[in-house]
């Protein structure tokens, strides 16, 4: 595969490996780190990747793995999930106070997820990945994967019905 080939065949998907990073792990910089180490890894196999029915699919499980395997890493002592996906728009102080108080809150709930849970969230509800795709991925059944974000919706509303109710039912 020449190099204008690979670039046109991993660039589309770039910016999904690099959120998906960043839900992963701790920080802008981890996440920068772990997508330009999976772009090595698939330039070196690049003669590879056309035998792979999605190369973007593998290339989010190559992300995947790699986040979890720097997790497990004794190095991995203080990362922990962040995300930001939220883009601001002209609106007032207090609205946007809101909305921020709203990203955090559902991220500090999507943290507390099961592991499995958080990522199913992040590749269907985040970037938007058809559940085949996911099972592909994640090479799990895509029932089981509707069956996990169900649970971890309910999860998360019940969470934010309690916080806006101030804990009364």
């Amino acid at each position: 595969m020449k190099q204008s080939e690979f670039l046109n065949t991993v660039i589309p998907f770039k910016d999904k490996v690099f959120r998906l990073a960043k839900r992963l792990l701790v920080s802008t910089e981890e996440a920068e780190d772990a997508t330009q180490e999976l772009f090595f890894k698939l330039w070196k196999n690049r003669e590879k990747l056309g035998d792979y029915k999605s190369v973007e699919a593998f290339a989010m499980t190559m992300t995947k793995n790699y986040c979890f395997d720097r997790l497990k890493s004794k190095q991995a002592s203080n990362l922990k999930l962040v995300h930001s996906n939220y883009k601001e728009k002209d609106l007032s102080l207090q609205k946007k106070i809101e909305l921020n108080d709203s990203i955090s809150l559902v991220e500090r709930l999507i943290e507390n997820l099961p592991e499995q849970q958080k990522l199913i969230i992040q590749l269907r509800d985040i970037e938007q990945y058809e559940f085949k795709e996911i099972a592909e991925m994640l090479q799990i059944k895509q029932t089981a994967i509707r069956v996990s974000l169900s649970r971890a919706r309910k999860t998360i509303r019940e969470q934010l019905i309690k916080q806006h109710n101030y804990g009364i039912s």
